[in-house]
């Protein structure tokens, strides 16, 4: 009895959030007429495990059309989130993490990790909702397609190429 009571307090007291982002990207390159369109949704689930660290996984799923080709992308995103400053309102973190993900294009498939440390920002808009975004990378990844070599890369910067935004629902 003891030990459900126990489990029960902490799952009340939980400081779980769930949120995530939605994208979309149009190109029409007027030199190549080339068209694309591309679609992403990221959900996450995290939990704070006190007012510095906290731990999520983001489960993302990506459509990306280039002319006639189509490719859909499958992301799995472990992270522990270490929160360094907060002020007010508003916390600086870095999400420090390992990626996998899996690529279909058409009839070939690509397998890819990584690993990457995101620096962000929160801000608390009230008691339950908080605007998030991370601006920049500083990860390695490697990717591998059936019958081809292996493609790695290594980004380093706080560049507004890698910003994304979202929006959490802390209970």
């Amino acid at each position: 009895m003891t030990l459900v009571a126990v489990a029960m307090a902490t799952t009340m007291n939980a400081q779980w959030y769930v949120g995530g982002t939605v994208g979309y990207n149009y190109t029409k390159d007027k030199n190549t007429d080339v068209k694309s369109n591309t679609f992403v949704i990221t959900p996450e689930l995290g939990y704070n495990l006190n007012e510095k660290w906290a731990v999520g996984m983001k489960i993302g799923y990506a459509y990306n059309k280039v002319d006639d080709a189509k490719s859909n992308e499958f992301v799995v995103n472990p992270y522990a989130r270490y929160t360094f400053v907060k002020l007010d309102k508003v916390n600086f973190f870095v999400d420090g993490g390992f990626e996998y993900n899996y690529v279909k294009v058409e009839d070939d498939s690509a397998n890819g990790f990584g690993i990457s440390f995101k620096p962000g920002v929160a801000v608390n808009l009230n008691e339950k909702i908080s605007f998030v975004a991370h601006v920049g990378n500083f990860g390695w990844s490697s990717a591998k397609a059936k019958n081809a070599k292996s493609v790695q890369s290594v980004d380093l910067g706080l560049n507004l190429a890698s910003v994304d935004f979202g929006l959490y629902y802390n209970f």
